[in-house]
């Protein structure tokens, strides 16, 4: 199992159109009755757009899940050929896939949600010290599907409701004890840029689309409803 998170950006002027085309992909929901994602989603907040893709198999590249998204999307700089979709990555999970089975949901999903915070660029580097430790030292549970990952100083995360917690299947990877007895001893208040409203931490955004393997995904081609509450 291989989670890929990234980022896009549509063009100005085309947020409507680009997505109208997320939303009536077809290669999406193919790839989940094909067996090749087990949980995809695609969110929305102003122009920038979300991945969130559970890959069964092997890592299935962005351009693959929403081929049709392409004419709608702006052109990363940064290699020889510009991409659409920037890899997100992955700062912090309380768990993490150790096969196919491990990750299957045991219960229906009410609710799968993706949101925006931004880092104060200065506290990146703090933040994921933070998490990292608490991640790896297993110092305590939290909702198993969750996931945080970050491109620059924005970061993007990935829940499901109700929330499942459960001891993490595989080992950590620090055998040390750094972890802040109570947690609010990292200040974490102290990390987050606040939104114009005065907002700290993380905002819900859009949905544009979540199917799973689970569900039903209805003959026609278009997920049940409660997908896209």
């Amino acid at each position: 199992m291989y989670r890929v998170i990234a980022r896009g950006q549509l063009k100005a002027g085309m947020e409507r159109e680009g997505s109208a085309a997320a939303k009536r992909e077809p290669a999406a929901l193919a790839l989940v009755r094909q067996g090749e994602l087990m949980t995809v989603g695609c969110f929305k907040w102003r122009r920038n757009v979300f991945l969130y893709a559970e890959c069964v198999h092997r890592p299935i590249a962005p351009e693959a899940v929403l081929p049709g998204m392409e004419p709608y999307l702006e052109k990363w700089p940064g290699r020889e050929e510009k991409r659409s979709w920037i890899p997100m990555i992955d700062v912090f999970h309380f768990n993490e896939p150790a096969s196919r089975e491990h990750w299957l949901r045991k219960g229906e999903v009410e609710r799968r949600v993706g949101r925006v915070a931004h880092l104060k660029p200065e506290m990146a580097a703090s933040y994921i010290y933070f998490h990292y430790q608490l991640q790896e030292e297993r110092a305590f549970h939290g909702p198993k599907y969750e996931v945080i990952a970050m491109h620059e100083n924005l970061l993007f995360g990935y829940q499901e409701f109700p929330a499942v917690v459960e001891e993490p299947a595989l080992p950590g990877k620090l055998n040390t004890s750094g972890t802040p007895a109570d947690w609010q001893d990292a200040r974490m208040d102290l990390h987050f840029q606040p939104w114009e409203d005065g907002h700290l931490y993380f905002k819900p955004v859009e949905q544009l689309f979540a199917y799973y393997c689970g569900d039903d995904l209805g003959r026609d081609g278009k997920a049940s409803e409660n997908l896209h509450n």
